[in-house]
């Protein structure tokens, strides 16, 4: 195979599309580069069809390599294992605007693998990642109606930047992923400063102009390469059957459209409209040598799925009336409730119709932030969303082995859409966790994880700078013909052409999701999508502000409090002890949490006033200089016959409790008195000149009735090291 290569100039730097001399026995193999990022992207599909199948078998994979950077591997295998979060994100951004391009009767096996090998930290990989996979697809032998590309939008100080760096997104308003053909916008992807439906569009306008370019690179690669397209199976089904099912179930279809307006309902009633086709095609065809009576009834039930999805887009269209009765515009019935789980420190039920999400806030301290070891320096989040979506909630049963990229991306969303709203870790210095478990589904799940997490948030005491909500719209088209749906259900996702989903304050749009099914979808009509979904977003919000609009004044009994001091920097390392012991005992004795900063700041978190003042008084007697005439609680660490008792009477502090200091009474054996372990209160009398430090219980003792003051015993004045118990054991300091 020859080499061949495109290039064209982008932000100053040459993007270049290769292909030719990697991997040749792929499908199709392009390494994409931009400045020093350089991303192999490869697609084989199987030489043998599976006809059998009722999907289309596309698996696309994004791997990091971590020596891309010059890193090695965190972790005790030193190899990179499982794919990270980012991996499974940047492989839906390629999956989701290439499947639709791939003919959906395509029945061979499809793998797209995108390796990152090297990756300059001002040019963001995953973004070349889709473009390779659809130059790949393109120079390959398998149909595609292609290109499409992707390119990220970032906006600092009010212009546009195409393919931002890391540094320029620290400060960008805008973070969109956008990916489209020469005619559309196929699929968006982002989060955003609320910035305004206008800016939004502003901001796929200036996408889409780079897009084109990229795509016409590919067009002259393939050129180049001149592929010849693989022929298969149109398997479309046979006009005399569908006008059989078509005539045998036709008013019961009519019905189940048109007055079936409940989703248990419908399956039910199209189980039983699946059963009378079947019947009705097995009577006909039973006798013919080819007939397979499973064959047939998998055809069956793909001809009345095709049947059902038109007469609904059909109803939609000219009835304008939804599944469940709804008007295009309609938001489906909304409650919000509060404060369902008692041990939880925030948590929030949201239903909107038949959708329904459980979500908890639980708030943690500095070590829970989570540690993120990717491509980039290593960095951690103290706010993270976990969105959990188990079969129950579509009435299924299925396998719980683990989180699937579906969940992965739902959470990543609805992360995206909170966190522009929390409040700074200086007005907060919590991390936060918010989980949503999703109960019942039947569209927009991810949409009722905001909503639900914004509620639970403010139930938690959570500073929220703002209420956040979220919409999914849909999209129905037949040539001029259009209907925006807000609200969608389960099913128009499935037969619509587009799913919008949009998040945002009453000021502006802080997250989406969009993916487009079809071709030719124009500015104006995603500009009403815009409008349209700006109005429901409004209202849900009213709704969800009903119940609560602020963050609790009071936290959860279960929630820990901070309670922040300041210590000298020099004191730091007398806190934290040899090998960190003293602060692990401190942590051990109170069950505080304990977060010591470099600048002597101290955070002190707890469960309970009681454990957190503990912890606060320990932290202050190491870094408090002993006064003279203090009383202080003393443990007795060593006796010492004839001479008294070593005391530590601060942490790591010591001294000399004489024995004529133990009582008012003369004392023959210390140990009559005291024993190793004692707690006991006693006064510091004197800080000697040298450092030493002399204690008395006897000043805290009551002189006994009848006791002449001039029989006091007196400690003897210090002399030398007798007394100095702050590293010292001292001598025998009897008097000859």
């Amino acid at each position: 195979m020859s080499i061949h290569k495109v290039k064209i100039d982008l932000n100053g730097k040459e993007y270049s599309l290769e292909t030719g001399k990697l991997a040749k026995y792929a499908s199709g193999s392009v390494l994409v580069s931009h400045g020093d990022t350089m991303v192999l992207v490869t697609v084989v599909a199987a030489k043998t069809e599976k006809p059998d199948l009722d999907f289309l078998p596309l698996q696309v994979e994004y791997r990091v390599k971590t020596a891309s950077v010059g890193k090695i591997p965190g972790g005790f295998l030193k190899r990179e294992g499982r794919p990270s979060d980012y991996e499974i994100l940047s492989s839906r951004l390629i999956d989701r605007p290439i499947r639709p391009m791939i003919p959906k009767t395509w029945r061979f096996e499809t793998q797209i693998v995108a390796n990152v090998f090297s990756c300059d930290p001002n040019f963001d990989p995953d973004t070349l990642g889709m473009v390779g996979a659809s130059a790949a697809l393109m120079i390959s032998d398998i149909p595609f109606h292609g290109p499409v590309s992707e390119v990220r939008v970032g906006k600092v100080d009010g212009e546009f930047i195409i393919n931002p760096s890391s540094a320029q997104l620290k400060l960008s308003s805008i973070d969109l992923n956008v990916a489209g053909t020469d005619s559309s916008i196929a699929m968006v992807e982002g989060e955003a400063n609320e910035i305004s439906e206008v800016e939004f569009l502003e901001a796929l306008e200036f996408a889409h102009e780079n897009i084109k370019k990229l795509n016409a690179m590919q067009r002259e690669l393939a050129d180049l390469v001149a592929p010849v397209k693989r022929e298969f199976s149109l398997n479309e089904p046979d006009a005399e059957l569908v006008s059989l099912i078509k005539n045998e179930i036709e008013n019961d279809l009519n019905d189940y459209v048109h007055k079936v307006t409940n989703k248990t309902e419908r399956h039910e009633k199209r189980t039983k409209m699946l059963e009378m086709a079947v019947e009705k095609v097995k009577s006909v065809y039973s006798e013919k040598e080819d007939y397979v009576e499973a064959k047939m009834a998998k055809t069956t039930s793909e001809i009345l799925s095709k049947l059902e999805k038109k007469a609904m887009r059909k109803m939609i269209l000219e009835d304008s009336k939804r599944l469940d009765g709804r008007g295009l515009t309609d938001i489906r019935p909304i409650a919000c409730e509060i404060g369902l789980l008692p041990r939880a420190h925030g948590s929030a039920l949201f239903t909107r119709g038949e959708t329904q999400s459980l979500t908890t806030s639980t708030l943690g301290t500095s070590r829970d932030e989570q540690m993120i070891d990717g491509i980039l320096p290593t960095y951690t989040n103290n706010f993270y969303l976990h969105y959990n979506f188990p079969p129950y909630s579509t009435g299924e049963v299925g396998r719980m082995t683990g989180v699937g990229r579906r969940e992965v991306g739902h959470g990543n969303l609805a992360e995206r859409a909170l966190k522009k709203m929390m409040p700074s870790h200086d007005e907060f210095p919590y991390t936060v966790r918010v989980v949503s478990d999703i109960l019942e589904s039947n569209g927009s799940s991810s949409m009722a994880t905001v909503c639900a997490g914004s509620l639970s948030l403010f139930d938690a005491g959570v500073p929220l700078k703002k209420p956040v909500a979220g919409i999914a719209m849909g999209l129905i088209k037949e040539e001029d013909s259009v209907a925006i749906l807000s609200d969608i259900l389960g099913d128009e996702d499935f037969l619509g052409d587009m799913d919008f989903k949009v998040t945002g304050t009453v000021d502006g749009i802080t997250a989406c999701q969009m993916d487009i099914k079809i071709e030719g979808l124009s500015i104006e009509i995603m500009k009403n999508a815009l409008n349209q979904a700006k109005v429901g977003r409004m209202h849900i919000l009213g709704i969800m502000n009903e119940t609560i609009n602020a963050p609790k004044e009071e936290m959860s009994p279960f929630a820990p409090r901070f309670t922040i001091i300041h210590i000298p920097v020099d004191k730091i390392g007398a806190v934290i002890g040899s090998g960190g012991e003293t602060i692990r005992s401190i942590v051990k004795e109170t069950t505080a949490e304990i977060d010591i900063k470099d600048d002597g700041t101290v955070i002190i978190a707890a469960t309970s006033e009681e454990a957190a003042t503990a912890a606060r008084k320990m932290i202050e007697m190491i870094i408090k200089n002993p006064e003279e005439g203090e009383i202080y609680t003393a443990v007795v660490k060593e006796i010492k016959e004839g001479i008294g008792a070593i005391m530590e009477f601060m942490p790591k502090k010591q001294g000399l409790l004489h024995v004529s200091q133990i009582a008012h009474e003369r004392t023959n054996n210390v140990s009559d008195v005291l024993s190793v372990g004692d707690i006991v209160e006693v006064k510091l009398v004197e800080v000697t000149s040298d450092g030493k430090f002399r204690l008395s219980r006897k000043a805290l003792i009551e002189r006994p009735e009848g006791m002449p003051e001039e029989e006091y015993r007196k400690a003897p004045p210090s002399r030398g090291r007798d007394f100095n118990r702050g590293g010292d054991r001292g001598g025998d300091r009897r008097s000859r």
